[in-house]
């Protein structure tokens, strides 16, 4: 390609044209390091709103903290982030962040990259252990688990998709003994935390206009939207906001972007209170061990490693575990709180027999592969120095895009209760189908070569986009449980996908959801057909009938990442309850858990939401307990002492 430009170039595309020759060979596969370096570089040069230099979150250094605080944060996730900016609206106290990770880089604030960021340092790199009921086309048959190792957590690495769940959902927490968690309860958090800038949602009673967390549709939208958008039409569902009165349907995605770029946690909640001095932020900080006292069951502090030394620090009113639904129950467990064989057979001493610590896990499982080959009447490719100009120069392009996802929506498929708002599958379908990108894919899910080979060797790169069905109601539990005594060791993650049968078959009616959508008058004008390779494993079964996809999803099987319930919230007669409606652990004074294993069950859709509005809901919990203390304390002070305290708190 000539890249020569001439006299009447701009300097921004002359300075992108001078980098594209390492660009491109920094995008070969394998090289996706070298593209992050080579694309951070330009950002650097030619955006200064992503760099942001300003409003970056300053990072203490260890000499500088202090050896206590009011409130230790265990983790500067989804959850942690949004408890740090609002607790520290009160300048008496003062708040400890502590993120295993590093900050955010650059690049994440690129929508179309999200999957790139898989299997890199900045994710936990969480695999299943193997098993052969699910996940048998990956490598040593083990999923792989993506969790955000960075401040905003998995809210800065994820697909970006700004999903509430259903009404239904949450009356379901609240019926189950949560008083406060029913949807009437819950929306208001959810409209706190949301500045919504699609002009049609402004006006509506279901959204927020003023909160940190901005949420729009993608800025990038490709051709074959519409023809999405119509095709489920013609199947007889209507286009709906999925987070307002009715949730089946289909419509646009609602994003996590502020002008098109990423709006993490870290981004919405940490950098406009980065000056704060009652703020400490310590990244790099693997936290080994909440500090308990023994006789009185009371959480005091945490034991942290960073640059290689542990460190210990106080907290006088409370410890707060937001480490996400994999990390936060391992955390318990090397704590001392968890199930007491369990803890008694890896050799951890027990502090307080919670059997549901671990328990309950429960995600969002979907059938990968299904690509629909498409002879497209539009052409929406582009050259990689183009969708590099077009992102960096006229801030446009297909790097705004979420290629995963172009087109979202919600369906029951219980033919007996067809009429009620509470879907079993949610469906997502992109222009970006996984004969693309091949070395991407397979790194990201795990893929064996063969198998990956077997399904597209003869279709790579052809133009075609995806239907991911995702079971969004499983019947099937699977646990967490301890590999060892020390905290590097990852946990033990066992699933349990299509343990209980109606899983499966929920799931292959998805499927066929995806075939009836090829077949309508729309997609036949794109001459949509399904990708017709087979596995060799289920080869010997009838393409492409219910039994074949039975067999398929065992192979194909991906998970939404949408772990939860691992600490689940409840009563306290509820033995398998690990805190109670204000998040704070059955058992242990001092400590609560906010972040997405408090849920009961698992919400209809995407966790990144409900988490922050989880996150909003508990900073009022935490405050309206600790200024009842106040309000009823000595008057002469204005802050009790850790002595004063209720040890109920």
């Amino acid at each position: 390609m000539d890249i020569v430009p001439d006299r009447n170039t701009p300097l921004p595309q002359l300075i992108v044209r001078w980098a594209y020759t390492g660009i491109r060979l920094a995008l070969s596969p394998g090289a996706t390091i070298g593209y992050f370096a080579f694309f951070e570089l330009l950002i650097l040069l030619l955006r200064p709103d992503i760099v942001d230099k300003d409003n970056r979150v300053r990072i203490v250094p260890t000499e500088e903290l202090p050896n206590q605080f009011d409130f230790i944060i265990i983790g500067a996730g989804t959850a942690g982030a949004v408890l740090a900016n609002r607790l520290t609206e009160n300048t008496n106290w003062t708040v400890l962040l502590l993120e295993a990770g590093g900050d955010e880089r650059l690049i994440y604030a690129v929508p179309a990259l999200s999957y790139n960021f898989v299997n890199t340092d900045m994710d936990w790199q969480f695999k299943t252990e193997p098993s052969s009921n699910y996940c048998r086309g990956m490598i040593n048959n083990q999923c792989y688990w993506t969790a955000g190792k960075v401040l905003g957590g998995t809210s800065s690495i994820n697909t970006l998709m700004y999903i509430r769940g259903n009404r239904r959902d949450y009356n379901n927490w609240r019926d189950s003994g949560n008083l406060g968690w029913g949807y009437d309860d819950v929306l208001p958090y959810f409209k706190k935390a949301e500045n919504v800038t699609i002009p049609d949602l402004r006006e509506s009673s279901y959204h927020g206009t003023s909160g940190p967390l901005t949420v729009e549709n993608p800025r990038y939208e490709h051709p074959i939207r519409r023809y999405l958008l119509n095709g489920t039409s013609e199947m007889g569902y209507r286009q709906v906001d999925v987070n307002g009165k009715t949730q089946i349907g289909f419509n646009r995605l609602q994003t996590t972007t502020r002008n098109g770029l990423r709006c993490s946690t870290e981004r919405a909640y940490l950098r406009p209170v980065a000056g704060r001095k009652n703020l400490y932020i310590s990244t790099n900080s693997l936290v080994s061990k909440i500090l308990i006292d023994k006789t009185t069951k009371t959480a005091y502090g945490v034991e942290f490693v960073r640059e290689n030394m542990k460190h210990t620090v106080r907290a006088t009113k409370e410890v707060i575990l937001s480490a996400g639904a994999l990390l936060s129950p391992q955390l318990m467990m090397l704590s001392g709180i968890g199930p007491k064989e369990h803890l008694e057979e890896v050799g951890v001493k027990v502090i307080h027999d919670s059997p549901g610590v671990g328990q309950n896990l429960q995600d969002h499982i979907t059938i990968g592969g299904l690509t629909f080959l498409i002879d497209p009447p539009y052409n929406a490719s582009t050259t990689t120095l183009a969708e590099v100009t077009d992102f960096l120069v006229k801030k446009e392009g297909q790097l705004y895009g979420i290629g995963i996802c172009d087109v979202l929506g919600f369906i029951n498929t219980r033919c007996d209760n067809s009429s009620i708002d509470f879907p079993d599958l949610q469906i997502v379908i992109g222009s970006t189908a996984s004969n693309k990108n091949s070395e991407v894919v397979k790194s990201v899910n795990g893929l064996r070569d063969d198998f990956y080979a077997a399904l597209y060797a003869d279709i790579i790169d052809k133009e075609a986009y995806e239907a991911i069905p995702a079971l969004i109601h499983p019947k099937s539990r699977g646990y967490i449980k301890l590999r060892g005594k020390n905290v590097s060791q990852k946990p033990i993650i066992v699933p349990n996908y299509f343990d209980h049968p109606d899983d499966l078959e929920t799931l292959v009616e998805g499927v066929f959801f995806a075939l009836d959508l090829s077949k309508t008058s729309t997609m036949k004008k794109l001459n949509a057909r399904l990708n017709s390779n087979t596995i060799p494993e289920c080869a010997n079964l009838n393409f492409p009938s219910r039994d074949y996809w039975r067999c398929y999803a065992r192979f194909f099987s991906i998970s939404v990442y949408h772990f939860t319930s691992t600490c689940k919230m409840g009563p306290a007669d509820d033995k398998m309850a690990v805190v109670d409606s204000r998040l704070r652990v059955h058992g242990v004074n001092r400590l609560r858990v906010v972040d997405a294993s408090i849920m009961p069950n698992v919400p209809s859709g995407n966790t990144n939401a409900p988490t922050i509005m989880i996150a909003e809901k508990a900073a009022d919990l935490i405050k309206q307990d600790w200024n009842s203390i106040i309000s009823v304390g000595c008057k002469t002070s204005n802050v009790r002492t850790s002595e004063n305290i209720s040890p109920e708190l």
